[in-house]
C-alpha cells in the first residue's frame, strides 16, 4: 500500500508564514509538520509515499530528496495549475496500481491507519473516509452513517438545525486504484464535492471510519498555535524533538540560560539557543535554532522561529514570530500577532 500526500495548496490563512515556507514544512514543536505524517504513515507499515506538490515545489524536493533519510521512497506529482483535491490525485494515477490512502496536507493526526485498512476491507470499499467527532461540526463537512459505518449523507457546513451528528471528514482516505477512474482528468475537481456525493448517488460502497484519535486542521494561525500547545501538552501521540531535560523542558544542543530564569509552563527549545537573565516563560512556548532572548524577556504561549533576536525588556503574549526577525529593546507584542521572516520592531513599538 501507499500514500499520497496533497501539500499543492498556497496556505494563505498563515500568511505571512507561508510567504517564504510552505504550510506542510512550517514546524510544529520545532519539527517539519510534514514530518509528523510520515512518522505516522511509516508507523503503520508503509513505505511508499506520493507528494503531490505546486507552489513552491522545490522545497519540499530539496528537504526531502528521495525519503531515504526518513526510511521511505517518495515520489513528486507536480500540477502546472490548481487542480483541486480530486484532480491533484488524478495526476498520480500513473503511480497508483494499489490501495492508496490519502492525506491533506494540512491535518495532525494519530489515526490508527491499521485499523482503518482492516475496515476497509471487511466492508469491502471502494472508498473509506477517516471521521472525526468535534464539537462544532458547523464549520466542517458532516458525514452522516448507519450503524456499519455505510456512509448516507454529506452535509456541507450545515447550520445548527442542520446538525444531526457530530462526525465530519476528517481528510484522510483510503481509496481503492480503481476510483480514480470516477474523476476527470486535468481539471479543478473536489473529491469532497463532486467525487463523494456521485459515488453516493450512484450507490457505490462508500463508508466512514470513525476514529477516537487526536485531530487538528492546522491551516489558520489559532489552529497552528494549538498544535504546537497540544505537542507541549503531550495531547498527541508523537515524540517531542530534543532531550526532555525535566517535566516541562526539552532541548537540543547548547542550550544557555541566565540566572533567575522563570518557567511557568512548557519550553521546547531547538539547537544553540541563549536565554538571558530574569526570563519569564509562562504557558507554551517553542524557540527554533538560535534565538537569543535578552534579559528580562517575557513570553507566554508563542512560537519563536530559527534565528531570531529578541532584545531585553520585550514582551511576547500569544504570538508568532517568523525566522531572522529582530525585536528591539522593550516592545510589546500582544495576542494574536504574526511577524513574518525578517521583520524588524524597533524600540519600544508596541502591536
Amino acid at each position: 500500500m501507499k500514500a499520497l500526500i496533497l501539500i499543492g495548496g498556497l496556505g494563505t490563512r498563515l500568511r505571512p508564514l507561508t510567504r517564504t515556507t510552505p504550510k506542510p514544512l512550517l514546524p510544529i514543536a520545532n519539527r517539519p509538520f510534514l514530518e509528523y505524517q510520515l512518522n505516522l504513515i511509516k508507523r503503520h507499515g508503509i513505505k511508499e509515499v506520493i507528494f503531490c506538490v505546486s507552489y513552491l515545489s522545490h522545497v519540499f524536493e530539496d528537504y526531502f530528496g528521495s525519503g531515504k533519510k526518513w526510511g521511505l521512497k517518495i515520489e513528486y506529482v507536480h500540477e502546472k495549475k490548481p487542480l483541486g483535491t480530486g484532480g491533484a490525485i488524478k495526476n498520480a494515477q500513473g503511480l497508483i496500481n494499489e490501495p492508496v490512502l490519502i492525506f491533506n496536507g494540512d491535518i495532525l493526526t494519530d489515526i490508527n491507519l491499521t485499523a482503518m485498512k482492516t475496515f476497509h476491507k471487511q466492508n469491502k470499499s471502494l472508498v473509506t473516509i477517516a471521521l472525526s467527532r468535534v464539537k462544532d461540526p458547523t464549520i466542517y463537512g458532516l458525514v452522516e452513517t448507519d450503524k456499519k459505518g455505510k456512509i448516507e449523507k454529506f452535509v456541507e457546513k450545515p447550520s445548527w438545525d442542520e446538525v444531526t451528528v457530530n462526525t465530519i471528514n476528517s481528510g484522510v482516505y483510503l481509496f481503492e486504484p480503481e476510483v480514480l477512474d470516477f474523476i476527470p482528468k486535468g481539471l479543478n475537481f473536489s473529491v469532497e464535492r463532486g467525487l463523494f456525493p456521485d459515488m453516493l448517488t450512484k450507490k457505490y460502497p462508500l463508508f466512514g471510519y470513525i476514529f477516537k484519535g487526536y485531530w487538528l486542521d492546522i491551516g489558520s494561525v489559532e489552529k497552528y498555535l494549538q498544535a504546537n500547545y497540544d505537542l507541549m501538552l503531550r495531547n498527541v501521540d508523537f515524540p517531542i524533538k530534543g532531550k526532555m531535560i525535566n517535566d516541562n523542558l526539552w532541548a537540543e544542543k547548547h542550550l544557555k540560560y541566565g540566572k533567575y530564569m522563570e518557567l511557568k509552563g512548557r519550553l521546547v527549545c531547538g539547537n544553540n539557543n541563549r536565554i538571558g537573565e530574569y526570563t519569564q516563560i509562562q504557558g507554551n512556548v517553542c524557540l527554533g535554532n538560535n534565538v537569543v532572548l535578552g534579559k528580562g524577556v517575557y513570553i507566554s504561549d508563542s512560537i519563536i522561529l530559527d534565528d531570531t533576536i529578541v532584545k531585553e525588556g520585550v514582551r511576547i503574549e500569544k504570538s508568532i514570530i517568523g525566522k531572522n526577525c529582530l525585536i528591539e529593546a522593550n516592545s510589546v507584542i500582544n495576542e494574536g500577532s504574526v511577524l513574518g521572516d525578517k521583520t524588524v520592531i524597533t524600540k519600544y513599538s508596541k502591536l
